[in-house]
């Protein structure tokens, strides 16, 4: 039994859709605007020379802590226990100052640039080489949600383009087969804000992120049809036809409304993917050493390490943004990494679970050739007091916390700004998510001020009206 046959035993709904796009519509993507008119804000063309071509984004949902991550600060362990006093008023979000309370884990400094690291994270440490550390990352919001938006789109308020959104909608796509945008949530649930993280916003709504459940039974929802014994292959393949003719004629009639042709564009990647994302989810060819190097073999690990080896197959492929979530929202047990009851309990399993899957992903791209052309980002909404909260905790700061990134064009064991002596507040070179996304999209060949949609008479852009290329980070 051949595909296409294959397609038409499925039966129903977008095996049709496959069928007919393998009959005669390959050459309708080329046609829609999400791969024309909708990316004339790049003049046709890239800025300047790229560094990279693709990005992964590793986000940290509930806020890790930089105390006991990347941040190391000896006077914590000399002020152990004593009152928390850095001068003027502390603001906290739903407690009052504790005591100084430093890591729960010990520190080394590591690789030849010598950067600490917190034993929690022993294996992103041993990458420390090729990771630059950005310890004065500053948040407008000390709340998740809003926070998390400000990190994801640039913004604290709902309704904006994601980065993965605006890459997607400048560059396009590198495989017309697989979504431009993949994002991979925790197993355990969503992050605070849902799918508008990974949304399109004002953006052709074809910019979106797809999100996939690795590991589920069915990965992306809806992508095959029900059991059915009603529809027949020829009333599905003329049924089909009609209504991609009544959709192309109605789609003529109403030039510049994104909604019906990023629809078709969305039954018609579906299609594709009927044939590529069962490949793509398949980790049966990978080696023994490989399921090793990303976790499989451990619980703890497991679903972060499958994820991040998902990751990089989707990068193997073409996919140009993959976004990695590790923490869902919030509940109890804790589920990420807002640790206000017990940081060494929740760290230490959050921590563990992502450590080593994440660090794989660094090491098998090296090995590969491809992260010296693919930018990885770990980041979080906000960092962590640096006392103590109901004894064990640690209640949420936005004054300071860590970013770091890692792969093409990115300078490897260097640190850029810094905090306070307390890791309280960002003081050295603060730094906003401005910064990092003009960054990013410098590497990809993109000026920040020049990537604009016009949206309610204003020409909005992923970097508001603020952002500098981090210079010092670049290789």
């Amino acid at each position: 039994m051949d595909r296409r046959e294959f397609l038409w035993q499925a039966g129903g709904g977008l095996g049709g859709v496959a069928l007919s796009y393998l009959l005669g519509m390959e050459g309708a993507l080329a046609d829609t605007p999400a791969n024309s008119k909708e990316r004339t804000k790049l003049n046709g063309g890239l800025h300047h020379k790229a560094k990279a071509k693709r990005v992964i984004q590793l986000f940290m949902s509930g806020a890790a802590s930089q105390v006991d991550t990347f941040d190391y600060k000896p006077l914590l362990q000399k002020k152990r226990g004593e009152e928390f006093n850095p001068g003027g008023k502390i603001e906290l979000f739903q407690s009052k100052p504790g005591v100084i309370t430093p890591s729960y884990w010990d520190w080394k400094q590591r690789g030849q640039s010598g950067v600490w690291v917190s034993d929690l994270l022993p294996h992103i440490a041993s990458c420390a080489d090729d990771i630059a550390f950005i310890p004065s990352m500053v948040a407008k919001s000390n709340v998740h949600g809003p926070a998390t938006f400000m990190q994801a789109t640039g913004f604290v308020l709902p309704g904006f383009p994601s980065m993965g959104a605006w890459i997607s909608y400048g560059l396009g796509s590198l495989n017309s087969n697989l979504p431009t945008f993949v994002v991979l949530p925790d197993n355990r649930g969503v992050p605070p804000n849902g799918p508008a993280n990974w949304g399109a916003g004002f953006l052709p709504a074809s910019s979106q992120g797809t999100g996939v459940a690795v590991g589920a039974k069915n990965p992306i929802y809806d992508l095959f049809p029900p059991e059915n014994g009603y529809i027949t292959s020829q009333s599905e393949k003329e049924g089909l036809a009609f209504l991609n003719q009544m959709n192309r004629r109605h789609l003529s009639q109403h030039q510049g409304d994104t909604r019906l042709s990023s629809r078709i564009q969305a039954y018609e990647l579906a299609a594709r993917l009927q044939l590529s994302a069962p490949e793509v989810l398949n980790l049966a060819s990978e080696s023994e050493a490989t399921r090793q190097l990303y976790g499989l073999d451990n619980t703890i690990t497991e679903d972060m390490g499958r994820r991040c080896l998902v990751a990089r197959r989707l990068l193997e492929r073409g996919v140009r943004f993959v976004q990695i979530w590790s923490g869902a929202d919030n509940g109890f047990p804790r589920r990420n990494w807002d640790s206000h009851e017990d940081i060494h309990r929740d760290h230490g399993e959050m921590g563990t679970g992502m450590d080593k899957p994440t660090a794989a992903l660094i090491k098998d791209l090296k090995a590969r050739g491809l992260l010296e052309d693919t930018i990885i980002l770990w980041t979080t909404e906000f960092g962590r007091m640096p006392c103590s909260q109901g004894g064990k905790g640690r209640d949420h700061n936005p004054d300071t916390f860590t970013s770091w990134l890692a792969g093409g064009g990115i300078k490897g064991g260097v640190v850029y700004g810094a905090s306070d002596e307390w890791s309280y507040r960002a003081e050295v070179n603060p730094t906003y998510c401005y910064d990092v996304h003009a960054t990013i999209l410098h590497l990809l060949g993109i000026d920040h001020t020049r990537l604009t949609f016009r949206h309610n008479g204003i020409d909005r852009r992923l970097t508001d009206v603020h952002g500098h290329v981090i210079k010092e980070v670049l290789a």
